[in-house]
């Protein structure tokens, strides 16, 4: 089934700030796998900055040598993946029930997932590639949200910034899991406004703000011991009430969408999987097989 739409009216307002995302603790707030099913919703220039202190390098990795293949004992809990299952039944997605753009439905499924205390609702794998298609992906937190598209920040010189500056095409995956329910996330990334990570940034914790500068992001470091230090030298630099400046190589990121993808998982694996597809100025709509 295949359906167009236009552009959306203007995105209802999601605070996704840290204030108002709470730092899960894996305490209570889960959702039961259990609990009852989850009702359908239709959503309607800036002074020259001191140097970065300088991390030592790590010596050189000495080569392991590779073994023999490890064969897993008949008890090991590993033996056992192949039964891992668990049966879908909390809720069903149906296109009649969906926004008519993507932007809007993620704000009504993000705040069920606020409410339902899922832990880390805003946290997101973020996959990147190489520009000879060399992928990798790791977990981010979503801080940003409006109609034009999902906002992450990061040093612009660590691994994934690299991938970015040379190949832009970017996917995002929200994996709700105790709500039986995903989204997925294909587009181009390209960096905000130096204001509007200014503004981010300066919402930051004070050890949060400290640890940009400290970090040379994806490097690698001789130890802990001398990332510690580097941090320490960085907190002696500004005292506790001065401005901490954004540095030059810290930034957002903001992942515009082409595809949009929202999965409800449901019996015998025949999951929901609603699709939207940018076409022109707008979104078409369409059911994927599962």
């Amino acid at each position: 089934m295949e359906q167009a739409h236009g552009d959306a009216a203007d995105l209802p307002p999601v605070d996704t700030s840290a204030a108002a995302i709470p730092a899960a603790d894996g305490a209570a707030g889960v959702v039961s796998p259990d609990g009852p099913p989850i009702p359908g919703r239709r959503p309607e220039e800036r002074p020259p900055f001191p140097p970065v202190p300088e991390v030592p390098s790590a010596a050189p990795v000495p080569t392991v040598p590779v073994g023999p293949p490890v064969s897993l004992p008949p008890g090991a809990p590993a033996a056992g993946l192949a039964a891992l299952r668990r049966r879908y039944a909390r809720g069903e997605l149906d296109e009649a029930d969906v926004a008519p753009d993507p932007l809007t439905q993620f704000a009504a499924w993000l705040d069920d997932a606020l409410a339902g205390e899922v832990p880390e609702p805003n946290a997101m794998v973020l996959a990147t590639a190489t520009p000879d298609g060399v992928p990798s992906a790791r977990t981010v937190l979503l801080k940003g949200l409006d109609e034009r598209g999902f906002v992450f920040y990061t040093n612009y010189e660590s691994a994934k910034a690299a991938d970015l500056g040379a190949n832009p095409r970017a996917a995002l995956v929200f994996p709700w899991h105790a709500m039986e329910r995903q989204v997925r996330v294909t587009g181009t990334a390209e960096r905000v406004s130096r204001e509007e990570s200014a503004a981010y940034f300066a919402s930051r914790p004070r050890d949060s703000r400290l640890g940009a500068w400290a970090s040379p992001q994806s490097q690698v470091v001789a130890d802990r011991a001398a990332l510690d230090r580097a941090y320490a030298e960085v907190e002696a630099r500004w005292g506790e009430d001065e401005e901490i400046p954004l540095p030059d190589f810290w930034g957002g990121y903001r992942v515009r969408p082409e595809t949009v993808e929202f999965w409800q998982g449901r019996h015998g694996r025949l999951h929901d999987r609603i699709g939207y597809r940018r076409e022109g100025e707008g979104w078409v709509l369409e059911r994927l097989a599962p």
